[in-house]
């Protein structure tokens, strides 16, 4: 009996491949980052990133039609759609930048819905969402230099994208450093993982504290 359990363990830690089938890593049951966790975060946080990424390509073909319209987003002079649209950043690639987010979104819904339903997803497909999200990071952080320090105005809905980006690549990272896809202290696993909402949160603290700042004199006005 000892000797099953044992070899039952090992093979619990391994990686399994049957032909006809796809590769799999179990998951150590004792992980201190659970896959439903990330598997809602994806689901909800693409959800909310696709829901924004669309509603921005809307506005952009209905300026487009009407370049005297006034996108929905556009509150205020900082607050402003409208302004962060019309330039150049705007389509970096030569179309509109939410379309970006409306074609790569339902990807990332995909893979937190397939986490939900107990699909056990390769190493390389994690890796694979691991370095679209680092792209998309440092795209939004692109992104949010332009705005705040080059354009001068921010978009409400670009940055709903903004967090849903930062979110996705922090538990998608904290995800692979916890079952060993990427190099990390194995010793500082499980205090990162756990850290898993403090990380995300002091993130978006600091650029909303740089937002803060860089448009100080007009939220002064607001008080």
């Amino acid at each position: 009996m000892t000797l099953w359990r044992s070899e039952e363990a090992i093979v619990s830690s391994t990686v399994v491949s049957r032909p006809g089938h796809v590769d799999r890593i179990e998951p150590d049951e004792e992980s201190a980052f659970g896959d439903k966790l990330v598997g809602w975060v994806l689901t909800i946080g693409g959800l909310l990133g696709g829901l924004a990424a669309f509603v921005l390509t809307v506005e952009k073909i209905a300026l487009l039609r009407d370049p005297g319209y006034t996108p929905s987003c556009s509150i205020n002079p900082i607050l402003s759609c409208g302004s962060v649209m019309s330039t150049p950043q705007a389509a970096v690639f030569g179309f509109p930048n939410p379309l970006l987010g409306v074609a790569l979104f339902p990807l990332v819904v995909a893979t937190g819905v397939a986490v939900l339903g107990g699909v056990r997803l390769t190493r390389w497909w994690w890796l694979g969402l691991q370095a679209g999200t680092v792209l998309g990071v440092v795209f939004v952080h692109w992104l949010f230099v332009q705005s705040v320090y080059r354009i001068g105005a921010l978009c409400p809905y670009c940055m709903v994208v903004w967090v849903v980006t930062i979110v996705a690549f922090s538990y998608t990272t904290l995800r692979n450093i916890d079952r060993g896809y990427l190099p990390f202290p194995v010793a500082w696993r499980t205090a990162v993982t756990r850290l898993h909402t403090a990380i995300p949160v002091a993130w978006l603290l600091i650029l909303t504290v740089l937002v803060g700042e860089a448009f100080w004199t007009y939220w002064r006005t607001l008080v």
